[in-house]
């Protein structure tokens, strides 16, 4: 027998963000993360000769963020309901070379192809999801095998060759910019913040993956249907990293089955680094936003001042163990 409506309610209220909570406690929130990302944009302004606070190289940084940040939005739902998803630079590239498939060699319609690309991602997600709770896989092994699985699949439809050649009015959603700062694609990512922030924050099913992080168990006695949610979290996490493929592919006017390489990495440090606790239930849109913009003005500065690729990875391979240990230190002092 389910437990009274009213007791789920209680748990979830008291697991999640306070209802109605306001600026000033959002900014609070996310102040650790924030105030860096100002000293980095400091930081970069004098080192590159103010190139950095340039009109157009703001602009180029909130273009690079664009697919990263939506991948980081499925990424923060998952890890907040206590998981983690490594396919998801995997399944933006499977989505995105079935998407060119379906439209340059088997001559569909391109929104249609487009539709089936998410359709595609929607039932990776759903495959992550039931292997976390049908087949009780711990979520590392079960989003590493579709990550294998459906990179290898991206290179089997093409034969590992890129699909190039997209019609105008779809390059021109990432390259026309409206209002003279705003693309099509920028636009996406900014409404689906929103929704997201609103989601998560406001909404039962969103603040119940908080309750559901901080102990599934509890989650469960309280009648939340953990299983049902968690399969959502994947599928939703899917169908974003779909929606980012379409962002990339208008982006780079072609379908290419090496894209996507290790953007998992970069969402699950950006939700990190915006304070999302790995362990679960600890988390918010907001941080990853901030984190998103750490990682993305990272490294376009770091381009600007001509350090070298593979120095970027070491500094954000340390941005991220700083993360996770101020994580680690916070829950020990909580």
């Amino acid at each position: 027998m389910a437990p009274p409506q009213n007791h789920t309610q209680e748990t979830i209220a008291a697991v999640s963000p306070r209802r109605g909570a306001s600026w000033a406690n959002i900014v609070v929130g996310v102040q650790g993360p924030l105030v860096g990302l100002l000293l980095l944009c400091v930081v970069f302004s004098f080192s590159t000769n103010n190139a950095f606070l340039s009109l157009r190289n703001a602009l180029n940084v909130l273009d690079q963020v664009t697919v990263l940040g939506i991948l980081a939005i499925g990424m923060t739902a998952v890890i907040v309901s206590g998981g983690i998803d490594l396919s998801v630079g995997s399944v933006l590239a499977f989505s995105m070379m079935v998407t060119g498939w379906l439209s340059h060699d088997c001559g569909l319609p391109l929104v249609l192809a487009i539709v089936l690309g998410i359709v595609v991602g929607a039932a990776c997600g759903l495959a992550n999801g039931l292997l976390v709770t049908k087949a009780k896989l711990p979520a590392f092994i079960a989003t590493l095998s579709m990550m294998t699985i459906a990179r290898g699949l991206a290179n089997i439809i093409t034969d590992g060759r890129q699909i190039v050649g997209y019609p105008d009015w779809f390059d021109s959603l990432a390259t026309v910019r409206y209002f003279g700062f705003i693309s099509i694609t920028v636009a996406l990512f900014i409404v689906l913040v929103i929704l997201s922030w609103i989601h998560l924050g406001y909404r039962t099913q969103g603040r119940s993956l908080y309750a559901i992080g901080g102990s599934p168990e509890v989650a469960r006695l309280a009648g939340i249907h953990v299983r049902r949610m968690i399969t959502w979290v994947y599928v939703g996490s899917g169908i974003l990293s779909a929606v980012a493929a379409i962002v990339m592919a208008s982006r780079l006017d072609s379908s290419q089955p090496s894209a996507g390489l290790g953007y998992e990495l970069d969402a699950i440090a950006a939700v990190v680094i915006g304070g999302a606790s790995l362990s679960g239930g600890v988390g918010g849109i907001a941080g990853t936003v901030v984190g998103v913009f750490i990682i993305g003005v990272l490294h376009n500065g770091l381009n600007l001042i001509g350090v070298s690729p593979f120095i970027q990875q070491i500094v954000i391979g340390v941005v991220i163990a700083l993360a996770v240990s101020s994580d680690t230190l916070r829950r020990r002092g909580s």
